[in-house]
């Protein structure tokens, strides 16, 4: 090429549109969830990779597995077959099967509990591999849902622990530390496994004693029915998330599941700039909110504590 023509081919590319200089390759985002869409906040995701310039580069495949073992399986190959720069799982069930998977497409998890213990990752500080992501819930917090139900009026002195193995494998290290917690407030746990409507059903008969719900997409997608069976046996309850306390349960101390996704989404911006995310901490939640349903303790004929009361962020009356 003579210099005649390089100027020429110059002065091409600068008359060029400005969106044109600037188009990049269009990325890939694969998000597995075990829960459905508006119940932990597509938009809010989208929202903050907006924010962060992915507005138009980014395309995001979401598959939900409505708390579905099987669903989640193969909604993680279809996602693994369409070779996506980087995967956000959503739920221990979703990190299971995406891990079985991938050990090179980075991963960031969210709502995940104790992914140690699990062995997600390492470390917090240094998770190694190709995940990192936010956790909701540790094994001490277990105790503090017991610890509330303990500070209903009248004392309660049985408590039934749900939750559906397939989609909450890390029940028994929560467990262990209600069992821990029990034996200091003098109260019974009985681990009441759910895997299907009718189980969920079966709760209705069990009119002693009180009932904690487990963080578990499983409770979360089958709520309506939980719910009318804690009613139907009146019994207290106290569940993991706001949502349940929304609907007519009675108490919850939970995290925010849609700021761990707006949180998860300055790591899949830093990991498509070129981050590795064996080199990004796990971070663990840094808010909690208690909510409690007067109208409901109210129906059950049962006092919250004024200590109770006096801490919680939102009350329903």
């Amino acid at each position: 090429m003579n210099r005649r023509d390089c100027l020429a081919l110059l002065g091409t590319i600068a008359a060029l549109p400005a969106p044109v200089l600037a188009q990049q390759p269009v990325r890939r985002l694969g998000v597995l969830s075990v829960i459905a869409d508006e119940v932990i906040g597509q938009a809010r995701l989208a929202e903050a990779l907006a924010a962060d310039d992915w507005k138009e580069q980014l395309k995001i495949d979401w598959r939900s597995g409505a708390g579905d073992r099987a669903r989640i399986a193969g909604f993680a190959d279809e996602l693994i077959a369409l070779k996506p720069d980087v995967l956000l799982a959503i739920g221990t069930p979703s990190v299971e099967e995406l891990c079985q998977r991938t050990n090179t497409i980075p991963i960031v998890f969210a709502v995940v509990t104790d992914p140690v213990s699990q062995g997600f990752v390492k470390n917090l500080a240094h998770p190694g591999g190709n995940l990192t992501g936010f956790t909701d819930y540790d094994g001490p917090l277990a105790g503090k849902w017991l610890e509330m139900l303990a500070q209903v009026t009248p004392k309660l002195s049985r408590v039934l622990v749900v939750y559906n193995p397939a989609t909450a494998p890390f029940a028994p290290l929560m467990l262990r530390t209600i069992e821990d917690a029990a034996r200091t407030l003098h109260v019974t746990v009985e681990p009441a496994p759910v895997d299907d409507i009718a189980s969920i059903a079966a709760l209705a008969s069990r009119r002693d004693g009180g009932v904690l719900v487990l963080p578990d997409f499983f409770t979360m997608a089958n709520r309506a029915q939980l719910l009318a069976a804690i009613g139907e046996a009146r019994v207290p309850a106290v569940f993991w998330s706001r949502l349940f306390v929304e609907e007519g349960g009675l108490m919850s101390y939970s995290t925010d599941s849609a700021e761990q996704l707006r949180r998860a989404a300055s790591y899949i911006d830093r990991i498509l700039k070129g981050a590795k995310a064996a080199d990004l901490p796990v971070q663990n939640p840094t808010k909690f909110e208690l909510a409690v349903n007067l109208k409901t303790a109210k129906a059950l004929g049962v006092t919250l504590s004024p200590g109770l009361l006096a801490i919680a962020n939102d009350v329903i009356e």
